[in-house]
């Protein structure tokens, strides 16, 4: 037998083992039938030896043990939802197989401690988290913002995800379940949930699926936490002269926290937030130094921090109106549970036109069907998209609301470069989910534009708290590469997305480069907070925490520009 003859005999002899697993038709070959799970949201591209797509706990793990087995690489996805391909194969120079295991079957939401906590599965998102917990008054990390594209609860987790609320930083645990290749090649199951569950694999995951336990295997000790719990006081030290969070934090690398698809999760542990009642301002400026000073004055002087602070400019308001109207009006009418269906049935109408040579039909004729209709957005944003280059959605709890009131009337007395108002429930509804929406309009500029714009470069990044030039300033070479810039994000956190739509003929990735080289002279830190993925290079101390975590380089390799290769190469140290 030839080599190639006993490679394709070994693919084959896997392929039947996964299919006894799961089933025919939860294994899925062929570039058609896998192109939607192997091609990212935004960037991200490669080839698998197949999809599947476990539908229990157990059968993850007999799918895990039979890949590693084969010395097969795995890339554990669920919504695939990530901006930076993460969780996707990127090029074709991997040295093993890879086989994609899809998570989203797997759903489960185990409430515990009376809802104070929640134990989520592989394909649990957050959306049907918010829902579990809304009977109860309380809340997710994250409510809106990646939750509107039917985001996974565990990818957060993975990314150290942020969000948009100032009070609780990063998506973080020390509480998971977890299978991690050691040294030798052996796959072991890791049970640090803080729930006794037994000792076997199959009894742990097992019962970990059937929920079957109760308070009294619960572990409720001091040690290890469920959320942030420092992020409240790091955030408000404004004169700090670091970022108030970004993905290569140390502080925030645990074990799950932070892994990047490094581990083969099965379950985290989180914390759940009571819901208040809150208050929406909108504040809009010609002056950045106006955001400055609010921004300033509520993290340092309210008893409570404001819920979320989100920043808007003018062209980014203007793309996302025109841009961002459809995604807009779905979640509107229909919330955000439809979204996840949506998108995967734009994937494959996309993927049908595309093997005749036509790219982005869906999304030119999704633009062709919104221009035609009228601004959807409340009449005084509008108002304020005329008046003021800098836009500020500001919501707080109403027990700090008659503060915030007195210091925005007394701050903006008299000003003619500024102004705000107090939304209405609607007004302030509508403004968040505007500043949402906008996340993906570039993509779908781009896409309307393809004889004038080459690609996006897009950036997320972390200033410094202390730093009061947040306004960018380009040079003169870099400006007339670009089509429009999109400035948006988590203000208050001082944590910003950066959209570049560049022209025609100009190198993305130069263009990245050289962005990257203006954020290091800024001494911002980047990725903030949609993790390296395969754009972004990984610092030594986050590549190191990968090699750590998975020292045979079996669970996605090639993250963050680190070795494709089975033990990491001459990648970090090796």
């Amino acid at each position: 037998m030839t080599i190639a003859a006993a490679k394709e005999y070994r693919r084959a002899a896997l392929l039947a083992k996964l299919r006894g697993v799961v089933g025919t038709s939860h294994v899925l070959t062929g570039e058609q039938t896998t192109r939607r799970f192997c091609r990212g949201h935004r960037s991200g591209a490669g080839k698998v030896l197949a999809v599947v797509r476990p539908g229990t706990l157990l059968e993850q793990w007999q799918l895990m043990l039979a890949s590693v087995t084969a010395d097969c690489i795995v890339i554990m996805q669920a919504a695939n939802t990530g901006l930076t391909g993460g969780s996707t194969p990127d090029g074709d120079d991997y040295d093993r197989d890879i086989v994609l295991v899809n998570t989203l079957r797997i759903t489960g939401v185990q409430l515990i401690n009376d809802g104070r906590q929640a134990v989520c599965l592989p394909g649990a998102t957050l959306d049907r988290l918010e829902q579990a917990l809304a009977p109860l008054e309380r809340e997710p990390h994250s409510v809106i913002g990646s939750s509107c594209i039917g985001a996974s609860v565990l990818g957060g987790v993975c990314n150290n995800s942020g969000g948009a609320l100032v009070r609780r930083g990063p998506a973080y645990t020390e509480l998971a379940l977890y299978a991690q290749v050691r040294e030798d090649g052996s796959l072991e199951l890791v049970n640090h949930l803080g729930i006794e569950l037994g000792d076997s694999p199959e009894e742990i995951l097992e019962r970990l699926q059937n929920a079957d336990y109760g308070p009294q295997h619960i572990r409720n000790d001091e040690g290890p936490t469920a959320s942030d719990a420092h992020y409240a006081e790091h955030v408000r030290e404004v004169d700090a002269d670091t970022p108030a969070r970004f993905n290569a934090d140390p502080s925030r690398l645990f074990e799950a926290s932070g892994s990047a698809g490094k581990l083969c999760l099965f379950a985290v542990r989180l914390d759940t937030f009571a819901k208040e009642p809150s208050s929406v301002f909108y504040i809009g400026s010609n002056e950045p130094e106006d955001l400055t000073e609010v921004r300033r004055h509520l993290l340092t002087h309210l008893p409570r921090l404001p819920i979320a602070g989100e920043y808007i400019h003018r062209t980014a308001f203007d793309i996302g109106e025109k841009y961002g109207k459809d995604t807009f009006l779905l979640i509107d009418r229909f919330g955000t549970a439809r979204v996840p269906a949506a998108f995967a049935m734009k994937s494959r109408i996309d993927g049908f036109f595309e093997r005749f040579g036509l790219r982005g039909v869906t999304d030119r004729m999704l633009q062709v069907a919104m221009n035609l209709l009228p601004s959807h957005l409340p009449p005084r944003m509008r108002v304020y998209r005329d008046r003021y280059e800098h836009h500020l959605l500001l919501r707080v709890s109403d027990d700090t609301l008659e503060q915030t009131r007195t210091f925005l009337a007394a701050y903006f007395a008299g000003r003619d470069s500024a102004g705000y108002f107090e939304c209405t429930a609607e007004e302030g509804r509508k403004a968040f989910l505007h500043r949402f929406a906008i996340a993906g309009a570039a993509i779908r500029y781009r896409e309307a534009h393809r004889s004038s714009v080459e690609d996006i470069v897009a950036l997320d990044i972390a200033l410094r708290r202390n730093d009061r030039e947040w306004v960018e300033t380009l040079p003169a070479e870099l400006e007339e590469q670009i089509v429009h810039k999109l400035y948006y994000g988590h203000f208050f956190c001082h944590v910003f997305h950066q959209d570049y739509i560049i022209k025609k003929g100009v190198a993305a990735l130069d263009m990245e480069h050289r962005m990257w080289a203006l954020l290091d002279q800024r001494r911002a830190e980047y990725p903030a907070e949609h993790n390296v993925g395969h754009l972004y290079v990984a610092k030594p101390a986050l590549a190191g925490f990968y090699r750590e975590l998975d020292p045979t380089n079996t669970f996605n390799p090639g993250i963050g520009h680190t070795s494709k290769k089975h033990g990491w190469g001459e990648c970090c140290g090796g």
